[in-house]
């Protein structure tokens, strides 16, 4: 089984029980993306703080509504591109929210490693995330790739948790950026056969 497969079969029976309790209730999967932001900007003030324990259990909270908003529409039968855009616009603006937040308390710290480490780690994140959607938007299917958001948001929480921030930021930059090539060329690769 292949690990994006793996990735989805957990976050399918994370999300699976809670959205189908959810099903019954008259919260909209839209509703659960706004608070996942809410959560978002939450994390990111707990962050600039340097409260990094309770910024790493927001994030983590975070993720999981990020997870339920999916899974929800699935579960209604009310997936819709509007959603999907929705979905996916609030999910980069959360995630870059999260890294300004670290940026402004390695600002404040006078932290030259922490500043270039958190843009790095933004940059890796937002380039994982475009090239998927650019390679999608050219009808590209695009399903490799290992450090997907999920993965980035456990390492950075790990991190928040065991006071390895910069550790956390390093991996997700390096790993992230290799995602980011990984994902080109497989896409490259997608398109040569369709044109062979």
């Amino acid at each position: 089984m292949k690990f994006s497969e793996v990735r989805r079969t957990v976050s399918h029976r994370l999300a699976g029980p809670p959205a189908r309790l959810l099903a019954r209730t008259s919260i909209s999967p839209d509703l659960l993306t706004w608070i996942g932001l809410g959560i978002g900007l939450g994390t990111a003030a707990a962050l600039a703080k340097g409260l990094f324990p309770l910024g790493g259990g927001l994030l983590l909270l975070a993720g999981m509504f990020d997870m339920l908003d999916g899974a929800l529409a699935r579960a209604r039968d009310q997936s819709s591109r509007m959603g999907a855009l929705l979905d996916s616009t609030l999910d980069r603006l959360s995630e870059s929210v999260v890294f300004f937040g670290l940026l402004l308390f390695y600002t404040g710290q006078g932290s030259a490693r922490g500043v270039l480490l958190v843009n790095a780690a933004l940059v890796a994140s937002v380039m994982v995330s475009y090239i998927k959607a650019r390679g999608e938007g050219l009808g590209l299917e695009c399903k490799v790739g290992f450090l997907t958001r999920e993965l980035r948001v456990l390492v950075l929480a790990l991190g928040l948790f065991l006071n390895q921030v910069l550790i956390a930021l390093a991996v997700i930059a390096v790993f992230g950026l290799a995602t980011a090539a990984q994902r080109f060329l497989h896409l490259r690769q997608i398109d040569r056969k369709q044109r062979d």
